[in-house]
């Protein structure tokens, strides 16, 4: 697969060979942060405000003689703590999911064949290629190398990268440092050349395994949400600390029973923690990583996940993004005459573009891996088999690779017979003339095939021949006397999801920048064909470096199509759309786009043909290379935000009745209405339905048809608080209606307790169903898939009727017996407490609809 080796005299190991060392060996990685046990998850939950409020709960019943209430109350501790193992659990799962994934890849050879597989699944006497800007996976001694370096800092803290050479099969293992080494160690990153090397030591036996350097791909760092979320609940835990002491004083004073003054505190402090603020958090950036990746794209920093949904401008590298970067050669121009190959494949080959096609081979790879490499490689076996233009017999002397300087390569060749050497050259058309030395009218008359086979959307390569006689070669391709032979014009079809997703970017107010190598005419060919704005403007690289920066901010506004552009021009791209105060959302795969990546708020990296170097600037790694799969982490970016505010939303709306309901009866010296025992059965509602069941809802119809979130816009705003705090408000008034009419119709403190907690219950699930979608009404969002909301509400509407019903547990809740005509009073009060915000959300529809019609018709 890699162009710059022969691996056919390679064989490796066999896949069975391989699984068998991996067994006795164990996976080639280091000692990264361990899995946490079930102890260790236990003593963390033991710590947490709301457990040892339980706890504390259970002790002060304990102290008043109430065994059964304390044990009641101790049960749910264990149940409230299986929910958040539970969540933990699935939270690690996750990551660790995560982690396998973003392990850094390893090209081996095996069976004769060139795999790509995780890093973790090396083993001893594996044949690795080694590429610019990989990692090297193990330890290795080299059987190949060309022009190797490496950098080995981290190891060594020598920040000069080192030469290597091949290993001559007796000199003995030895530490990194120093030139002219024949090992390569694990970690290192080659920063020039490429090489074969035979793996001898993988995991902890590594030179990085015995200094104890554990390298960690999936990192913790806190996000702007984790730390707004932190201020709020550092607030409102403050906030309910203090309303909690003063109802323990004040019960205590007005009513002279410490311990019931006790358990009210109890019941406001576990009624106004915001605890699972956190926990929801953490549980949605987690999973929300995770669904990502089976889109597809990889997260590689947490922080990716939250600016998703805030992108505003995606650029993206045309070859093998928007097309499939499966080359076939379409057309040829040589002795000034074309030949079009697609209309002629069964017709053979003229011989006026023999010569053509066999230098084109000569500056191939005989074992291709780049995509015109095997085109090129197909057309001399269709067309040359049999003839002596293909020269599987001659050796290979040099090769001048393609540079910054240079964009053309050479290879130089020498006949079995010897006597002269033959020097094939291919690469951009200006470099091969520029190598041939052509004067401005060979170049004039040049511009038109070039120009004719670009605007039909075709990559061209030139293609250049020369001989030397002298014993020693130059030191670059312009020392040679090059003759040039023609033009040869590639075809790579455009995925046919990606006009769909370039529709879907535009409806989403994402504007999509294609950035390629090609040519103008060959850019806008292919920009046509998948429906780019503003086609007929664009920027070459020549342009952009006669550009200063308020010039490039200007006319980046409006122009789409970036040609004829280097790696390192990128970064000023992705600064000037900055300087605009764009979100950048950048794609790469080479070394030289690390610092783009890096510098772009989204650094999105090739998985399949991406270099380790890339991976690691970027935030996001595509595994299939397809922009279709960029959108789809976008539009899941959105629904991710989306989600996490609406729970966040049911956590303020359902905590507003259950505090009240905590605080008003000490306020006004009423019965208490809520105990410990029923904020902790609420409790049971709350947690997997604020995490499980709102990060399991499917994303809103219009959430690509909406303009990207502002990423200076607060989680928390303004309009959600408000709209919380009126959800939460609206249901305290009606439960406490309930509760005043109740208690004062001589119905008894239990009668009343009974008809408010259920309908406190009803409410909460009526909460749970609105708040699903904060555009469609209940009954429209009936048809959205989402089963852990009917577990949640199923589950509820059961735990009601056995704490209502089973005597043991009425008994434990103070509850009397609810009648029919009871349970009809807490449904119809529960939907009424609710039903104020669904009216809202159908006048809101109404209000958008007619402002999106009155902006179209202007």
């Amino acid at each position: 697969m890699v162009p710059w080796l022969d691996i056919s005299h390679v064989s490796g190991l066999t896949e069975q060979e391989a699984a068998e060392r991996l067994t006795e060996e164990g996976y080639n990685e280091l000692p990264s942060t361990k899995r946490r046990s079930i102890f260790a998850i236990a003593l963390e939950l033991a710590r947490q405000p709301m457990f040892l409020l339980l706890v504390g709960g259970g002790i002060v019943y304990l102290v008043l003689g109430d065994v059964q209430e304390a044990l009641m109350l101790l049960g749910f501790v264990f149940v409230v703590m299986g929910i958040t193992f539970y969540q933990e659990r699935k939270t690690e799962r996750a990551l660790e999911a995560l982690r396998d994934l973003s392990s850094p890849r390893a090209l081996v050879i095996r069976e004769g064949r060139e795999r790509r597989i995780a890093g973790r699944d090396v083993v001893c006497g594996d044949i690795v290629i080694l590429i610019e800007g990989d990692r090297v996976p193990a330890d290795a001694m080299l059987l190949s190398s060309v022009n190797l370096s490496v950098d080995e800092s981290l190891l060594t803290g020598e920040s000069v990268p080192v030469r290597k050479v091949v290993w001559d099969g007796a000199m003995g293992l030895c530490r990194p440092g120093g030139d002219d080494l024949p090992f390569v160690f694990s970690g290192t990153l080659v920063v020039r050349g490429h090489g074969m090397g035979r793996v001898h030591a993988t995991g902890m036996k590594t030179e990085i395994g015995k200094i104890g350097k554990a390298l960690q791909t999936v990192e913790t760092e806190e996000t702007l949400l984790q730390k707004e979320t932190g201020r709020w609940v550092r607030n409102l835990a403050l906030l309910g600390l203090s309303l909690s002491l003063l109802v323990v004083v004040l019960y205590g004073l007005t009513r002279g029973h410490w311990l019931d003054a006790l358990l009210a505190g109890i019941a406001l402090a576990m009624a106004m923690l915001p605890e699972e603020f956190p926990v929801v958090l953490t549980v949605f950036l987690a999973l929300g990583a995770w669904r990502i990746s089976q889109r597809q794209v990889l997260t590689r920093r947490v922080p990716a996940v939250e600016a998703l949904g805030s992108t505003t401008v995606l650029c993206v590298d045309k070859t093998g993004t928007l097309t499939f970067n499966r080359m076939s050669v379409r057309k040829i121009f040589a002795q000034g005459e074309f030949y079009d190959l697609a209309g002629n494949m069964q017709e053979p080959l003229p011989e006026s573009f023999h010569e053509l096609v066999e230098f084109a081979i000569l500056a191939s790879q005989r074992e291709p891996f780049d995509p015109m490499e095997k085109a090129l490689r197909q057309l001399g076996g269709r067309h040359l088999c049999g003839t002596e233009h293909l020269h599987d017999d001659w050796n290979l002397v040099r090769e001048y690779p393609l540079s910054q300087t240079m964009l053309s390569l050479a290879h130089v060749w020498e006949s079995p017979g010897g006597g002269e050497f033959v020097i094939a050259a291919k690469g951009a058309p200006e470099a091969i003339a520029d190598l041939c030395h052509l004067d401005g009218a060979q170049m004039q008359a040049l511009a038109g095939p070039i120009y004719s086979m670009a605007d039909e959307g075709l990559r061209i390569l030139g293609v250049a021949r020369a001989t030397f006689r002298q014993p020693s070669l130059p030191g670059g391709q312009h020392d040679f006397d090059f003759e040039f032979l023609g033009l040869m014009g590639f075809a790579d079809p455009v995925r046919p999801t990606v006009a769909g997703a370039v529709e879907e970017c535009y409806s989403a107010r994402i504007r999509v920048v294609m950035i390629t190598g090609d040519y103008p005419v060959t850019a806008q060919n292919i920009a046509r064909q998948i429906g780019l704005a503003s086609v007929d403007e664009y920027i070459t690289g020549a342009e952009l470096d006669g550009m200063d920066d308020a010039e490039l901010q200007r006319r980046i506004q409006t122009v789409n199509i970036f040609a004829r552009v280097v790696p390192e021009q990128k970064l000023r791209l992705v600064n000037a759309l900055k300087a605009n105060g764009e979100i950048v959302a950048m794609t790469g795969d080479g070394v030289n786009d690390a610092p783009a990546l890096k510098a772009a708020h989204i650094g999105i990296a090739m998985g399949a043909r991406g270099t380790d170097v890339a991976r690691e600037a970027s935030a996001l790694v595509l595994l299939d290379d397809d922009f279709s799969s960029i959108v789809q982490a976008v539009k899941l970016g959105r629904r991710i935000f989306d989600n996490l505010k609406k729970a966040l939303a049911y956590i303020f709306a359902i905590h507003v009745p259950i505090a009240g309901l905590s605080l008003l009866p000490v306020l006004l010296r009423w019965p208490l209405v809520l105990f410990p025992v029923h904020i902790a059965f609420l409790e049971l509602i709350i947690d997997p339905a604020c995490s499980v069941v709102f990060e399991a809802e499917p994303e809103e119809r219009d959430v690509m048809r909406r303009p990207p979130r502002n990423p200076k816009e607060p989680l928390f705003d303004r309009r959600t608080v408000g709209l919380s705090v009126m959800q939460g408000l609206g249901v305290l008034f009606i439960v406490a209606v309930v509760y005043i009419v109740a208690l004062y119709r001589d119905q008894g403190e239990l009668d009343a307790r009974a008809l408010t907690f259920g309908t406190l219950i009803i409410a909460n699930l009526g909460l749970i169903l609105t708040n699903r979608s904060w555009s469609r009404t209940i009954l429209a969002t009936l048809d959205a898939p989402n089963r852990a909301l009917w577990w949640v509400v199923g589950g509820a509407l059961l735990f009601l009727g056995l704490v209502l019903y089973l005597p043991v547990l009425r008994d434990m809740f103070r509850f009397s017996t609810l009648h029919a005509v009871d349970l009809a009073i807490c449904l119809a009060a529960g939907v009424l407490s609710i039903l104020w915000f669904e009216g809202f959300k159908i006048l809101d529809g109404m209000r958008r609809r007619q402002s999106s019609m009155q902006s179209a018709s202007s």
